[in-house]
């Protein structure tokens, strides 16, 4: 709804049947108007204070509309329109959305109560400033706008998409924070739905005026908001469209290069151009040099990071499906497994690709480099050696299942599960099988080999202990299934189960040593730093446990499962979640560092290299970050 300011008309004893409320007129009894926000075609927003509360002076904002529509369908069609209104705000709870109090109908007219923000929208903000905004606080302010988008557009059991985004409808409050107003044509979504042109001519997305309404529909507008933010050139005097021939720095020099190619990217005609989500746009809006100052404090319904710091990835790489398993750093490269049935080869300094190796199917299988050659598992049953610098085949060993565990390899061997119920010991040169083992069932998990022993799990929830030549030595069973890879540390082997149990064994002979119980089910593998035990669990904790006792040192929660595993680096542990955040914790105290959000659950371990965090996650994206 447009809006200007107005001076109050005279008081009134009732309200007239046509025309402004005027001050001291009450409504339901209840709400006393004291003046006018703001008017538009339809009706007016009136200040008002609630009579319910007389001890206080309790201000509300309550919007009108009049209904003077003759046609009975285009009558019915605003009284929906500002029955859904009062429905979807009735629905939110987020801090830049204002409040809904009530909502109520006198005659040809409907009214809703709502949260009343002192302050003024952009616009007016806009017509006011000398000059620019200072980029610093425009980037901020389309953080603050990301935010909230991206709380509309996951919204349960439905997205809502706004659809007239635009500076008088953004209000700035008089604690400099971002209120977004005026859902009168907000939508819920519907994939492949399709509806009436609405929105604001200049803002409004090529495609919204087809009637399609989606996500990346908001994105445009937000670009368009930032673009007349900085660029003082209002897009409604403008044909539409037209951004592209009208750049910022034509207007205002002072803005970086990098803001204007992400503002740019925002407004692609191309909806498949765009940025494909609010997540990612304000990722982008915060790794750049002009956001270092941001305040990165804030909670997760409200911000991406938290902690002390901003954190700005070294670079990216996107595969083209999930990446689930763990990366592996190796002279200077990254090999990436990924569900798109392909092992990537990438620099490390700069994500820039150099080769990549097909399967048949995806892979989960943490690479393992040694001696020019990359040794990975696929889905496809088969086991992969390829040149580590050009990525031609060395050779392939097949087993009988699906393969999901990661291969070790010590003593020119190769060591790794499969869905066959059973681990393989593979010659490393030549990719002949030197013997396996039958287990009780599928091998997911990393084996491990130390100077004499061989140590794994199954999904029937037990661990195996094999002497170098298949000999069992010892066997232990949990509850339920095991996820996890084994960990030694100071005569203990680590494991987490499915049974929410995470058992210390007694490396001799598999008698647990101690148990700790946790509230969910443990798939992560643990990792160890002095005389620490971490590792994450599906009730939404990252732990840190005496390796000794047992005893809980720590716990941070999250906001969804840890099943990703932990790394430790420099004092810092290192671990990502199904929330898509990876967290940085101080390993003997859990005090949160810094947090960096993706858009898909983490579930691999990160790899630490020289000061840089190397991690996939399910949003189909390799990240470099520094540490």
């Amino acid at each position: 709804m447009e809006t200007r300011q107005v001076a109050p008309k005279k008081k009134k004893s009732k309200p007239p049947s046509e025309g402004l409320l005027s001050e001291g007129i009450q409504l339901q009894e209840r709400y006393k108007i004291l003046g006018i926000i703001g008017i538009g075609g339809m009706g007016a927003v009136y200040k008002a204070q609630d009579l319910r509360f007389p001890g206080v002076m309790r201000v509300c904002a309550i919007k009108e509309m009049i209904n003077t529509a003759t046609d009975p369908q285009v009558r019915q069609m605003i009284v929906r329109n500002f029955e859904r209104e009062a429905s979807i705000l009735a629905t939110l709870s987020h801090p830049a959305i204002p409040q809904v109090y009530d909502y109520f109908t006198e005659g040809s007219r409907s009214y809703l109560v709502l949260e009343f923000v002192d302050g003024k929208d952009l616009e007016a903000k806009l017509a006011e400033v000398e000059g620019f905004f200072a980029e610093d606080l425009v980037i901020d302010w389309a953080v603050q706008l990301c935010d909230v988008l991206s709380y509309l557009h996951n919204h349960k059991p439905r997205p809502i998409i706004f659809r007239d985004l635009k500076p008088s409808n953004i209000m700035l409050d008089v604690h400099d924070r971002i209120r977004l107003v005026d859902f009168g044509i907000a939508k819920l979504f519907q994939s492949g739905e399709k509806g009436t042109m609405i929105g604001t001519e200049g803002y409004s997305p090529p495609e919204q005026y087809r009637g399609i309404a989606e996500p990346r529909g908001d994105i445009y507008a937000l670009g368009a908001t930032i673009h007349h933010l900085l660029s003082k050139q209002d897009p409604r005097l403008e044909p539409p469209f037209s951004f592209h021939e009208r750049p910022i720095h034509d207007s205002n020099p002072t803005v970086s290069r990098d803001l204007v190619e992400v503002i740019n990217k925002a407004l692609s005609y191309d909806i498949n151009e765009r940025w494909g989500s609010a997540e990612e746009f304000k990722r982008v809006l915060m790794s750049l040099p002009s956001a270092r100052g941001l305040n990165s404090g804030r909670a997760r319904d409200t911000g991406t990071f938290k902690g002390s710091g901003i954190v700005k990835p070294v670079w990216r790489f996107a595969c083209e499906d999930e990446i689930r398993g763990s990366v592996t750093y190796s002279d200077g490269r990254l090999f990436v497994p990924s569900y798109d049935s392909n092992v990537y080869a990438l620099d490390a300094e700069d994500g820039e690709f150099i080769w990549k190796y097909p399967t048949e199917d995806g892979v989960a299988s943490k690479p393992w480099v040694s001696d020019g050659m990359v040794v990975f598992g696929s889905i496809d049953k088969l086991v992969y050696a390829v040149d580590v610098d050009v990525g031609e085949l060395l050779w392939t060993a097949p087993t009988k299942g699906r393969i999901y565990s990661s291969p070790y390899g010590r003593f020119r061997h190769i060591f790794i599960g499969s869905d066959d119920h059973r681990i393989y010991a593979i010659h490393q040169g030549s990719g002949r099988e030197a013997w396996t083992y039958p287990t009780d069932g599928e091998v997911r998990a990393r084996p491990l080999i130390t100077e004499d022993a061989i140590f794994f799990s199954c999904q029937r929830g037990i661990v195996y202990s094999l002497n170098l030549n298949s000999e069992l030595r010892w066997r232990f069973r949990a509850r339920r299934g095991i996820l996890a890879s084994p960990v030694v540390h100071e005569g203990y082997v680590f494991i987490g189960a499915m049974d929410r149990n995470f058992y210390a064994l007694d490396i001799r002979s598999g008698w647990a040593a101690w148990r700790y119980r946790a509230g969910g089910v443990i798939a992560s593998t643990a990792a160890v730093y002095d005389d620490l035990v971490f590792f994450g669990t599906a009730d939404n904790y990252i732990c840190a446990l005496d390796a000794q006792s047992g005893r809980v040192v720590w716990r941070h929660e999250t906001e969804d499962q840890v099943t990703g595993s932990p790394s430790v680096y420099e004092g810092n542990v290192y671990i990502g979640g199904v929330d898509g955040a990876l967290y940085c914790l101080e390993a003997k105290s859990g005090d949160l560092h810094w947090q960096y959000q993706t858009d898909g659950p983490i579930t691999g371990a990160p790899e630490i290299v020289d000061d840089v965090v190397y991690f996939g996650s399910s949003d189909h994206y390799v990240y470099a970050l520094p540490a």
